[in-house]
């Protein structure tokens, strides 16, 4: 009996029928999605560091080594289980070429390395430690991603030929957020160019407990090791690898959670539309006396039908679309060993999605108590009262046409069931607004701030200290010049709360040149100030106005933090400070140049690239495009998916809701055409409370998008360094495409809603 119900039901509103499906199904993947790809990011991801065997705690470090000294605290410290000391040979970008492309514009540091002998191994696309033969060479991963170079190509690195033999995944260095990038060669050929480019070197270290990898880091500083360069550890390592696709993850979670509270939202819609139209059968069936719950098995058997087709359908689009969405994951991670058991979680999520659904139905239906069986057979529909419009007349109208303003007082009249139409284009305006905020905002230039640079045109850096001076004479001389700034990162001791001391990395300076956003107070002006970065700060536990002791030319400096700035460079863990100091080695000088005419940018990258041959010079875009490239490119799909998704959901809804509408309100539309208001008439009234919904529901989808959705986006960006957030907002795409897409789908849905209005016959919905 049910199953002929059921599909008789089904043929009589294929419709609504249809759109039910669509919701469930469309809920039901993003949840199985989400499930999915955050299961095979973590196995892939834990796949790439295991099978690496990636190091627990690295310090890089340029110019003179003793490694004897390293052997005999690695032997001497208990915490150590393997120590290694890995070369990476730097070479100039003008200097590699990759088929028909050269490097010269990258912002990379790429080098040479010959494969680990204990631990850090470079794998190739198949997660197998490579073996290299002398010819050949292996390239990141990245620049088979960017189509730089692919199998078979010919390299050129310092004059020396190779064979591109494969591709490389570095589980210390695949990352665009990582500065570096290692090329495998065999030892010979190593050897053989070992003097054309300049040595740095990488001392690894894992631990027997990585839990005590912060004691391990006061010891290494306290000893006085090799230092002069960025210390990284395996926490930052994974963090770094799955940034970009865990924002993507992040955004479609969010985009998954408000289109489940939607489709529940909706089923609410179809379900009040169908008690709608058959208000006055439920009546009779009630009258003789037929039992709720009976009356009820009818409606759940159908939208268990509905949530059953719907999930399936939702799994099998998830399973379609996973290939797509996992396969940045893939190439540089690659297979998780976790596949399956993600199979099985996005079966999981499903089920839970389905069942949640059935409770909701059950929960609605609860509304056939109220219903009365002598009304519902005389009126044929639900009679409802209307109040809270008893100024709002239409003798007092003299601005608006008498149908506009009987929908606007329609609307005024029922706000309880507009409501729930309301909070769909809200729900839609924020799903579209917030990615797309996202994404412009770590797409533009001004993103740079939360990268510890300020706003210039240009950056020169340099390793030689005493080449410094060429730089800077060459940039003040030129007259294309209106402003630049020199800024030299140096390693200093500092003193922790318990005693010891840790290395701090700090950038000396004139910070007022270019300056930065500081999420709390100022940047430092005078020697005994400095400012830290938000994770420095959060590490150490200081705040504005603290004090901190640094150890510099042999004394101990006490300086007051005066701000905290957001930075996603060096591993977020940066100090700002304007004092001299001749002791501590140079790790690095950056001159940071800003032009009089932007439009020169390239050609000055172009001149100052050839004469200054031992410094990399890049264009700031190019840079951050370069440094966040996989993140950026992560995030502008979820956005465009996003943008799908609602307009989908916009059009859909509307569709509900006025079908709905015109079932609810056929008593209305007869009396109105017996008052002589023709078919036109009925519909200007319909778009009225349409487009009045649509107004109110964007206005406040955009308040919230850039409220909590600025909040949302924070908490994403700070994951991997920026304290502070603003969204850079692009204003005709947040404030005129987007209103004019949702609106456009919303007349569609109005105009395919209430086709059916002009059908009520006066003589059929008029009893006396």
């Amino acid at each position: 009996m049910y199953f002929r119900l059921i599909r008789n039901d089904i043929v009589k509103s294929k419709v609504i029928t249809f759109t039910t499906m669509i919701f469930v199904a469309a809920a039901s993947m993003l949840v199985s999605l989400a499930a999915i790809l955050i299961v095979n990011l973590t196995g892939a991801l834990d796949m790439l560091m295991t099978k690496a065997e990636a190091p627990h705690f690295m310090q890089m470090h340029s110019g003179e080594i003793d490694r004897e000294r390293l052997k005999s605290f690695a032997e001497e410290n208990d915490k150590v289980e393997e120590y290694e000391i890995v070369e990476f040979l730097g070479i100039d970008g003008s200097q590699i070429i990759l088929g028909d492309n050269s490097l010269s514009n990258s912002v990379q540091d790429n080098g040479l390395s010959i494969q680990n002998e204990k631990f850090d191994y470079l794998l190739d696309l198949d997660g197998n430690i490579i073996n290299v033969s002398d010819g050949e060479i292996y390239v990141p991963v990245a620049y088979m991603k960017d189509k730089t170079t692919e199998f078979g190509d010919k390299a050129v690195i310092n004059g020396k030929e190779f064979t591109v033999a494969g591709f490389l995944r570095d589980s210390t260095m695949n990352s665009s957020l990582s500065a570096s990038k290692r090329f495998l060669v065999s030892e010979n050929d190593f050897a053989e160019v070992k003097d054309l480019g300049s040595i740095e070197y990488l001392i690894e270290f894992r631990l027997n407990d990585f839990s005590k990898i912060g004691e391990f880091e006061s010891e290494y500083a306290s000893a006085g090791l090799e230092a002069n360069g960025p210390t990284v550890t395996y926490t930052l390592f994974k963090m770094m690898n799955g940034i970009s696709d865990g924002m993507m993850i992040a955004v479609i979670l969010l985009i998954s959670a408000l289109v489940v509270a939607i489709a529940f939202l909706s089923i609410r819609f179809t379900l009040l539309a169908k008690i709608e139209d058959d208000y006055r059968e439920i009546g009779v069936m009630k009258a003789i006396g037929l039992r709720l719950s009976d009356i009820k098995k009818i409606y759940i058997a159908k939208y268990v039908s509905i949530a059953a087709a719907g999930s399936i359908l939702g799994y099998i689009l998830s399973l379609s679309f996973q290939g797509m969405l996992l396969e940045n994951i893939r190439l540089y991670m690659g297979e998780s060993e976790n596949s399956s058991f993600a199979l099985l979680l996005g079966i999981i999520g499903i089920l839970l999605v389905f069942f949640a659904i059935v409770a909701y139905v059950n929960f609605v239906l609860k509304r056939f108590r109220k219903i009365s069986a002598a009304q519902a057979i005389r009126y044929g529909t639900s009679q409802e009262k209307k109040a809270g419009t008893k100024r709002f007349t239409l003798n007092g109208n003299k601005l608006l046409s008498t149908n506009i303003f009987l929908g606007i007082k329609d609307v005024l009249a029922r706000k309880g069931l507009y409501t729930t139409m309301l909070i769909v284009l809200v729900i839609s305006s924020f799903i579209i607004i917030v990615p797309q905020n996202l994404y412009n905002t770590i797409s533009s230039k001004g993103f740079i701030q939360y990268m510890g640079i300020g706003d210039y045109d240009l950056r020169i850096q340099t390793t030689i200290s005493d080449k410094t001076d060429e730089i800077v004479n060459t940039v003040e001389s030129d007259s294309s010049v209106s402003k630049y700034t020199v800024l030299t990162t140096k390693t200093f001791k500092v003193k922790t709360n318990n005693g010891t001391e840790e290395n701090i990395k700090v950038e000396l300076g004139d910070h007022s040149a270019f300056p930065i956003e500081y999420s709390e107070g100022r940047a430092p002006v005078s020697e005994a100030e400095i400012a830290l970065s938000a994770l420095n700060a959060e590490e150490m536990g200081k705040k504005v106005g603290d004090i901190i002791t640094l150890v510099s030319e042999g004394n101990e400096k006490e300086l007051t933090v005066t701000g905290i700035y957001s930075d996603v460079t060096n591993g977020g863990k940066t100090a700002k400070a304007v004092f001299s100091d001749s002791s501590a080695n140079m790790m690095w000088t950056i001159i940071c140049v800003k032009l009089s005419d932007t439009s020169l940018v390239d050609s000055k990258v172009s001149a100052y690239t050839d004469k200054f041959d031992f410094a990399k010079t890049s264009d700031i875009d190019e840079f951050v495009s370069q440094t966040l490239g996989s993140t950026i490119s992560s995030v502008e799909v979820a956005s465009y998916t996003a943008i799908a998704v609602a307009l989908v959901i916009t059009i859909l809804v509307t569709l509900l809701f006025m079908k709905m509408l015109v079932a609810k309100d056929r008593y209305s539309i007869a009396v109105l055409k017996a008052l002589g208001f023709t078919n036109s008439d009925i519909k200007v009234q319909y778009y009225s409370r349409a487009f009045l919904v649509l107004i109110v529901g964007i206005v406040l989808g955009t308040l919230l998008a850039n409220t909590l959705g600025e909040v949302l986006a924070g908490m994403l960006i700070a994951s991997f360094g920026a304290s502070t957030f603003d969204f850079t907002i692009n204003p005709v795409r947040a404030y005129l495409l987007s209103p004019l897409m949702m609106a456009v789908m919303v007349l569609l849905a109005t105009m395919f809603g209430i086709s059916r209005a002009g059908q009520i016959k006066i003589s059929q919905h008029i009893k006396e």
